[in-house]
């Protein structure tokens, strides 16, 4: 990354002002000259278009001047002195200006007005025509039939890009919007049942476009080295910089590696990498969860509608049947066929594992379940564990607990010197004595002096103002620190 991608974006400081509908309004008529080829505007342009406007009745050219002043300075318009029609040298001073949109200024406008025509979801398709033409440029441009000039090239390869990035945006988008609420919404209603099947149908054809791409794109790749793609992107690098662009900074270096980059992007997209699937795999099994989500719901809609109808004539035609027999073995028989089994018992199970309409319940593992009696007498088995006697277990745990602590305290009275413990003189210290010392020295900074473990009473002596710094040596390493003490003492 670069200084330019966390630089503040300032040109976009008019979208979120206190005078926000003023900015927009001069920068959107400024932005409409510019889209009919009218580089510059003039002020006296701007404030007659703006006085047509309600909104701006009591606006004043002053003000209009204090705005593009404003815009000038957030880098949204650039001035220029007009002094052609200065006709006094008093008119020459006064410095009259027209203005000029910045490129930023062009294109934030642009998103502005796709912004204002967007809806509130997701839009997006996927067709199988995209898949086509990337495979066809695709081709073009790593195994041509005949050779290609440099511009036929150049616009190949902007083809290419083109469709690729139109490809993964619609699918993404589209997508997202067989997700979001509204549609799942839609999905749950009667008058989802209508468009079922041409729903399907097109999620379908949708697939199966892709999955015969997929293998002519993996062998267009595949087929694909180094040498050949290096000498493809130089070639187009030579034909950008023989353009004359003014200002241009790129070298031949930054040009091939950003075709490399952007091919490598377009690779891993449809191969992918030794750690991870491709979007394309990725792709295809969102879009067959949306078909079994589909199905899923229009499915449960039918039998919500099934379930309102009214089956007076079936019932007619079973009461019939029944009539027809001869013997209560036979009614028997039927009353079984049609309700069941007499008797049954219902069993809750676990959700099944799978989700594929095409498995087989008889594949899956089956969920064991435990009954209980229903009866308010009955308790649960509960099994009897006996109480342990670890009497000699902790009064071992308390011996070398006070051992220890008895070795610390013996270290510490080793490492004080007349009363005194000081880090600068200490000899490498074990890891209990370092987490002892230091752990005394972060009490000490909340709260001077305090209460060791050891029964004993420390008082930290240090400087704030003291710039040097001693190393203390340790077994487990070294640490750096100011010089400090410690005075200890018996009393409580």
């Amino acid at each position: 990354m670069t200084d330019l991608d966390f630089r503040r974006i300032t040109e976009v400081n008019y979208l979120n002002t206190d005078n926000t509908w003023r900015y927009r309004a001069i920068l959107r008529f400024c932005f409409k000259r510019h889209e009919h080829m009218q580089t510059f505007v003039y002020p006296e342009d701007i404030f007659h278009e703006l006085k047509k406007d309600a909104h701006f009745e009591s606006y004043t050219f002053e003000q209009l001047e204090q705005d593009l002043a404003a815009l000038v300075a957030w880098q949204n318009l650039v001035p220029h002195q007009e002094t052609g029609r200065a006709k006094t040298i008093a008119d020459f001073k006064k410095k009259r200006f027209r203005y000029q949109c910045t490129p930023y200024t062009v294109e934030i406008e642009r998103v502005v007005e796709k912004l204002k025509t967007m809806g509130e979801e997701f839009s997006g398709s996927l067709e199988t025509t995209q898949f086509d033409r990337i495979l066809l440029y695709l081709g073009d441009f790593l195994t041509p039939k005949m050779p290609l000039t440099d511009d036929v090239l150049n616009q190949t390869w902007l083809d290419l890009e083109h469709y690729f990035h139109t490809m993964v945006q619609n699918a993404s988008d589209y997508l997202a919007h067989l997700k979001s609420a509204k549609v799942e919404e839609r999905m749950q209603t009667v008058a989802f049942i209508v468009y079922k099947d041409r729903f399907t149908q097109y999620l379908q054809t949708f697939v199966l476009g892709l999955q015969r791409a997929s293998r002519r794109m993996e062998n267009l790749f595949n087929s694909s080295n180094n040498e050949n793609e290096n000498a493809l992107f130089t070639r187009l690098a030579d034909y950008r910089l023989s353009r004359p662009l003014f200002g241009e900074e790129k070298s031949r270096e930054a040009y091939v590696e950003d075709f490399r980059e952007s091919f490598q992007v377009m690779r891993e997209w449809f191969l992918g990498t030794a750690y991870r699937d491709s979007e394309l795999s990725a792709l295809s099994r969102e879009t067959l969860d949306t078909i079994r989500r589909i199905t899923k719901f229009a499915q449960r809609l039918a039998e919500q509608h099934q379930a309102f109808r009214s089956r007076k004539a079936e019932y007619l035609h079973l009461a019939g049947l029944f009539a027809c027999l001869d013997t209560t073995e036979e009614a028997h028989r039927l009353s079984a066929m049609v309700f069941g089994p007499k008797g049954g018992r219902h069993f809750y199970a676990e959700s099944r594992e799978t989700e594929d309409m095409d498995s087989y319940i008889e594949e899956e593992l089956p969920t064991e379940i435990l009954l209980k009696p229903r009866v308010n007498t009955y308790k649960e088995r509960q099994r009897q564990t006996p109480i342990r006697e670890n009497t000699a277990a902790k009064e071992e745990a308390r011996r070398a607990y006070l051992e220890k602590k008895k070795q610390l305290a013996d270290l510490m009275k080793d490492l004080a010197s007349d009363g005194f413990i000081d880090f600068e003189a200490l000899p490498v210290l074990s890891r209990e004595a370092r987490q002892m010392l230091l752990g005394w020295v972060a009490k000490a900074l909340q709260r001077n002096p305090i209460r060791t473990e050891l029964g004993l009473t420390a008082e930290l002596l240090y400087d704030r103002q003291e710039s040097r710094r001693i190393v203390l040596h340790c077994e487990d390493g070294d640490f750096t620190m100011p010089p400090m003490k410690f005075r200890l003492s018996e009393r409580k």
